[in-house]
């Protein structure tokens, strides 16, 4: 029944978010959230933020975020555009610089919110099946693009591609934007950020929700040239000019300036990771190479949706999906070495 429903949504299938549970108590390695608390500057600002300004309006232009964005990454303000949270951004930058005429490009495994914006914004794809080995078919993303979406380490691969691919890609289309979602660069892949001046089609997407541990603040930005964040920004403006609140922008702007910590955390994560990877790999498991702080796996004898149900009942949420191409493969977000022992512990008694 989808009466009074638009054409535009009735036949649309919606982006699946992981399950964020209630009650039960359970080890969540489903969502890729950082599985250390904030930086404590970060929640300080918050706790300070939260006055009596709150009756008016934020900043709609994020000025003091995107300062410490531009200084931190060398680039001028005008180079940076911030939105509530890497998604929402995304969705911006799809309505922004995609035209329907013309097919954009993405390979066939990697974020499933694109497909889901390019059917909602009325706009034509076309997936690129992956290599053999799981790696982005770089060859197939190039020339002759209404544009190009990158993400860079991929998810749920985890799989990262050097700076000269990012680069090959930007020269095969030079007359559409390359957006390069780095969600998950700061866990080991390479940023694009230093090729901006040189590529005014390249548009880099970056988050707070991972590195930094503030996925519940909904803190997103994207780098580039100052003409495709204009574009940004008049999208933005004719939806809603204040899209990040004054807690989320106090938040954002302290975790990005605590850099001792931001590194900290990343190594931790880096450092479990690598242990966790060897461990799997005993157990029979195939792993692909990760830049990300989550690994995509397989076992040699039991289904994905095996695993997952049997983790599920032991208490540990992972990520399955249910596409013939990846539906033996499971998803598994790097916790803290205490939860990542538990995982270990509840797959021996599994297998």
């Amino acid at each position: 029944m989808k009466e009074f429903w638009s054409k535009r949504i009735r036949d649309a299938v919606p982006y699946v978010p992981g399950e964020q549970p209630t009650g039960r108590q359970l080890i969540k390695l489903n969502t890729n959230e950082c599985p250390y608390p904030p930086s404590p500057k970060a929640l300080e600002a918050i706790r300070q933020g939260a006055n009596a300004s709150l009756r008016l309006y934020p900043d709609p232009e994020c000025q003091a975020l995107r300062q410490i964005i531009a200084r931190r990454e060398g680039l001028g303000k005008e180079q940076v555009f911030c939105s509530n949270g890497s998604d929402e951004v995304l969705a911006f930058a799809f309505q922004a610089f995609f035209d329907p005429e013309q097919e954009i490009v993405f390979p066939r495994i990697t974020y499933s919110f694109y497909p889901v914006y390019t059917t909602y914004f009325g706009l034509r794809c076309r997936q690129v099946p992956m290599n053999p080995d799981f790696s982005d078919p770089i060859e197939l993303l190039c020339g002759a693009n209404g544009g190009v979406v990158l993400a860079n380490p991929n998810a749920p691969t985890g799989i990262a591609v050097e700076l000269k691919v990012v680069e090959k890609l930007l020269n095969a289309n030079p007359h559409a934007v390359v957006i390069v979602d780095e969600a998950y660069v700061d866990f080991g892949a390479a940023s694009a950020v230093g090729l901006i001046d040189r590529y005014p089609n390249l548009l880099v997407v970056q988050t707070a929700s991972k590195s930094r541990a503030l996925a519940g603040l909904r803190v997103g930005w994207a780098m580039g040239n100052e003409n495709l964040i204009q574009a940004l920004r008049c999208v933005r403006d004719s939806i809603n000019s204040y899209t990040v609140d004054r807690l989320a922008m106090a938040g954002a702007t302290a975790a990005i300036e605590d850099e001792e910590y931001f590194q900290t955390i990343r190594q931790k994560v880096i450092s479990t990771r690598i242990w966790v990877e060897q461990s799997f790999k005993e157990k029979g498991f195939t792993v692909l190479p990760s830049q990300t702080n989550f690994l995509f796996v397989k076992h040699v004898r039991r289904g994905g949706k095996e695993l997952l149900e049997g983790l599920r009942a032991k208490g540990i949420l992972v990520r399955w999906w249910s596409d013939p191409l990846i539906k033996d493969w499971l998803r598994v977000t790097i916790g803290t070495d205490q939860e990542m022992d538990a995982l270990m512990n509840a797959l021996d008694e599994l297998l």
